[in-house]
């Protein structure tokens, strides 16, 4: 599928520009590893070869969890978001203002800097770093995810810095080569959903054999999403992480949970009941039961939520990526109930 530059993205506010001359680490394979900036931001092409503004993964953040309280989510499998991809990063103009500073440090030694040359300048097989395709494309170059640096995928992406005209797929043999699904991964990597602490009743302390009811507020828990896009190839695609149940783990063996699997699920908008004036003597929807008391300490209660996350994107319908979760733990103090001897 060929790249369409027709998509317009609206998103949250304009940053800086890409300085060609910032020092890069890990320029050894010809190319950079630049982290991933965390920005919101637009970019285009001037029409003249000159990216007005990052050319790499902006991202939306405007529909996102926020706040103090809100945490990444993780995946329920194995499965992790790339470490590295490759997207555009320079003009002709910016990557010769990149790579001459490095040439001329003679830091790299003479037959790297000259097989460099030959290959970016001399022909071998671009020339004068394809200033005559200027505004016809751009030069990709990898970039490591934030949060992966220290990973050894972060080391995959070794292609040296390669041109791709506008319109054209990336070389075949370039698998990290960004797309629609490599930029919903990405989004996952940025998704922050609200802690999960649950409102219990009895609130601060409970009793032995006193069922404890369990909820959490559904205004709290609506589905947020993240939308990561290279404006300069105008794709994009948007993740969403949506609230599915609830698992409470009382912190000790001895305590029974409602349900029994200590799952409760989302039902119109949210987890649980909450307890009412009255209802001491029924079984609550989700919650839990301490058959012994917690002594001079407490139980770390912890509570997980599951969401169920998926994706869209330019020129595709998506699908699902892996269940992510994120959860709290909570101190629950249970006493004896006190009985008076006459």
């Amino acid at each position: 599928m060929r790249f369409r530059k027709s998509a317009i993205f609206i998103l949250a506010a304009v940053t800086t520009l890409v300085c060609p001359t910032q020092a890069f680490a890990g320029y050894g394979h010809g190319g950079s590893t630049n982290s991933d900036p965390n920005t919101n931001t637009s970019g285009k092409s001037d029409g003249k070869g000159n990216i007005s503004a990052t050319a790499g993964v902006v991202y939306d953040l405007s529909k996102n969890g926020s706040g103090a309280s809100t945490g990444a989510v993780t995946p329920t499998t194995t499965w992790t978001p790339p470490a590295c991809y490759y997207a555009p990063k320079y003009s002709p103009d910016a990557l010769e203002a990149y790579l001459t500073p490095i040439w001329e440090a003679d830091s790299t030694g003479y037959e790297w800097d000259a097989t460099q040359r030959d290959r970016y300048v001399n022909g071998k097989p671009y020339k004068d770093f394809n200033k005559d395709k200027a505004g016809k494309g751009y030069w990709w170059d990898s970039y490591v995810t934030k949060g992966r640096e220290g990973d050894p995928g972060a080391l995959d992406c070794t292609k040296p810095i390669f041109w791709v005209d506008t319109g054209d797929n990336p070389p075949a043999d370039v698998p990290q080569a960004v797309t629609p699904e490599i930029l919903a991964q990405l989004a996952y990597n940025e998704i922050r959903v609200p802690s999960t602490k649950v409102t219990l009743a009895p609130a601060n302390k409970t009793k032995v054999n006193l069922p404890t009811w369990a909820w959490l507020d559904g205004a709290e828990f609506k589905p947020v999403s993240v939308t990561a896009s290279v404006p300069v190839l105008g794709i994009s695609a948007t993740t969403t992480a949506k609230p599915y149940s609830l698992k409470i783990d009382p912190g000790t063996s001895d305590a029974v949970t409602y349900p029994a699997s200590g799952v409760c699920e989302f039902k119109d908008g949210s987890i649980g009941e909450a307890y009412a004036k009255g209802k001491a003597g029924e079984t609550p929807p989700c919650g839990v039961k301490y058959l012994h008391s917690s002594g001079t300490g407490s139980y770390p209660l912890k509570a997980t939520i599951t969401w169920k996350i998926s994706w869209t994107g330019t020129g595709s319908p998506g699908g699902n990526l892996d269940d992510g979760v994120f959860g709290a733990t909570q101190d629950v103090i249970v006493q004896e109930i006190q009985s008076v001897n006459r």
